[in-house]
């Protein structure tokens, strides 16, 4: 007898390293403040797994489209390998959330791939960056959104 397997139902976002290509126009909205996070945690990602499969299945937000240009968040800098010539980072909502660790309800997180090099970011610092908004839509990984082309805003 066949199992029919599992669903699990998360509102979450899993940074993560990955590359992408989309088409299709872009929405332009310079977001900030929470509203932008909402964006972020308004992806729902169902996890199917079965006796021979596995997939994420990810349901975005309507405003996200094939992605938002000039999208602004403000966050909290989680390094991911260096402090020197930074070209990839994670932002997170919440200085207590960790993004590589615990419950991903919690917060938010996002990759963020910026369009040049910074030379020095701190951890933990609180910045705000503005760039491409993207969805992922691999069907084998948790990560839902990433912002491409990124810079920060001083």
């Amino acid at each position: 007898m066949a199992h029919m397997g599992r669903i699990v139902s998360r509102t979450a976002l899993i940074a993560g390293q990955s590359s992408l290509v989309f088409t299709g126009t872009l929405a332009a909205a310079a977001t900030s403040g929470e509203a932008s996070w909402d964006i972020v945690r308004g992806v729902e990602v169902n996890e199917v797994v079965t006796d021979t499969s596995y997939t994420v299945e990810k349901t975005f937000p309507e405003q996200v489209g094939d992605g938002i240009s000039q999208f602004k968040l403000t966050g909290y800098v989680a390094l991911t390998v260096s402090d020197t010539d930074v070209s990839e980072f994670i932002l997170v909502s919440d200085m207590g959330f960790c993004p590589y660790c615990g419950d991903p309800d919690h917060g938010a997180s996002l990759q963020i791939k910026l369009a040049g090099l910074e030379t020095t970011m701190v951890d933990g610092d609180r910045i705000s960056v503005m760039g491409t908004l993207t969805p992922v839509r691999d069907s084998e990984t948790w990560q839902a959104l990433v912002l491409e082309n990124a810079f920060v805003m001083r």
